[in-house]
C-alpha cells in the first residue's frame, strides 16, 4: 500500500513537470520559435500569452519583438574629393521574421554582427561615391549671415545630393542585402563626421588666417576712421581759431575806433587837453622806440628834451 503511494505520488510530480514543461509564455516584447534538436518547428510564435510545446524534445528561442539599437564603430573613410573623414554613424532595425533569422544568422549578436558589415560596408561606398559638402549638408541654403563683415565671406557651394539622400541610399541598399536575414533596417544616420587630425589642423590654420585677415580689415578700417576723425578735428580746430581772429580784430579795430574818436574829441576841447594827449602820444612812441640798448642824442631845444625835463 504504501509503495502503490508513492508510485501515486511520483507519477504526479512527473505529469506537473511534463505539464509544466509543455507551455511557455512569451510577453508583448518578445517572439519565439520551437526547435527539435536544433531544428525549427512549425511557424513563429509571435502573439504574446500561453503557447504550447512538446515537453523534453522541444526547446523554445526567444528574439525581442522590439526596435533594436546598432552602433557603428568610427571609421576613417575618404571622401569622393579626396578628403580623410572620421563617420560614425548609427541605425535601428527589428527582427521581422523569427524563422528565417534563426535559420540564417540564429541569434541576435550574430545579427548586429552582420550589420557590421552590411552597414559599414555600405557606409563606406557611400562616402566614397560623393564629395564631402553632399555628406555634412542637406540642402542649397542661404546662410544666416548675423556679422555685416562676412556678408562677402561666407559663400556656400551647391550640392548635388545632401546628408539625408546618402543617408536614405545607405538604407535601401542595406536592407536589399537583409532581405533573406528575416531583419528590416529601420533607419540610419551618420551620428558624427570629423576631419582626420591632419586636416583638421590645416582647417583650423585656415580658420586662423581667415579670422587674422578680418582683425587686419578692422584694424585698417579703425585707422582710417581716426585719420578721418584726427582730420576733422583739425579742420574744426582751424575754423574756430580763423573765427575768433576774425572776432578780435572787428573788436579791436572798434576799440581803435572808439579810441581815437575819445583821443580827437578831447584834443579839440582845449589847449590843456591837447597839450595831455601829445604828451601821451610821445610817450607812447618813446616806449615802442626805446629799450634799454638804445641811445638817444637830443638837443636842449627839443620838445622830446623839454617834455623828459620836465618830466623828471
Amino acid at each position: 500500500m504504501k509503495t502503490k503511494h508513492i508510485t501515486l505520488l511520483i507519477s504526479a510530480v512527473v505529469i506537473v513537470i511534463l505539464a509544466l514543461s509543455s507551455v511557455f509564455i512569451l510577453d508583448e516584447t518578445q517572439q519565439a520559435i520551437v526547435t527539435q534538436f536544433g531544428k525549427p518547428v512549425g511557424g513563429p510564435r509571435t502573439e504574446p500569452g500561453l503557447q504550447f510545446k512538446t515537453p523534453i524534445i522541444h526547446k523554445v528561442q526567444y528574439f525581442d519583438k522590439r526596435y533594436l539599437k546598432w552602433d557603428g564603430d568610427p571609421n576613417q573613410v575618404p571622401t569622393q574629393d579626396k578628403k580623410f573623414i572620421h563617420v560614425d554613424t548609427y541605425a535601428r532595425w527589428q527582427i521581422t521574421d523569427p524563422l528565417q533569422f534563426f535559420i540564417r544568422l540564429r541569434d541576435e549578436r550574430s545579427g548586429q554582427s552582420r550589420l557590421d558589415d552590411i552597414l559599414d560596408g555600405e557606409t563606406r561606398n557611400a562616402v566614397a561615391s560623393h564629395e564631402l559638402l553632399d555628406l555634412v549638408r542637406s540642402t542649397n541654403r542661404t546662410p544666416e549671415v548675423y556679422e555685416d563683415y562676412l556678408e562677402d565671406i561666407e559663400v556656400l557651394e551647391d550640392i548635388t545630393v545632401g546628408r539625408e539622400e546618402i543617408e536614405a541610399i545607405v538604407l535601401e541598399r542595406a536592407n536589399e542585402r537583409t532581405a533573406d536575414l528575416g531583419i528590416v533596417i529601420l533607419d540610419f544616420r551618420f551620428k558624427r563626421m570629423n576631419y582626420v587630425t591632419e586636416v583638421r589642423e590645416r582647417v583650423y590654420d585656415r580658420m586662423i588666417s581667415e579670422r587674422n585677415r578680418i582683425a587686419d580689415q578692422f584694424r585698417s578700417e579703425g585707422e582710417g576712421e581716426a585719420r578721418k576723425i584726427e582730420g576733422d578735428k583739425e579742420r574744426d580746430l582751424a575754423q574756430i581759431q580763423s573765427e575768433a581772429i576774425r572776432e578780435a580784430e572787428i573788436i579791436r579795430g572798434r576799440a581803435d575806433a572808439r579810441a581815437t574818436e575819445v583821443y580827437a574829441s578831447a584834443y579839440n576841447r582845449n589847449n590843456a587837453s591837447r597839450e595831455l594827449y601829445s604828451f601821451l602820444r610821445s610817450l607812447e612812441a618813446l616806449e615802442k622806440s626805446l629799450d634799454s640798448n638804445t641811445s638817444v642824442i637830443l638837443t636842449t631845444d627839443n620838445e622830446l628834451f623839454r617834455l623828459m625835463k620836465e618830466v623828471f
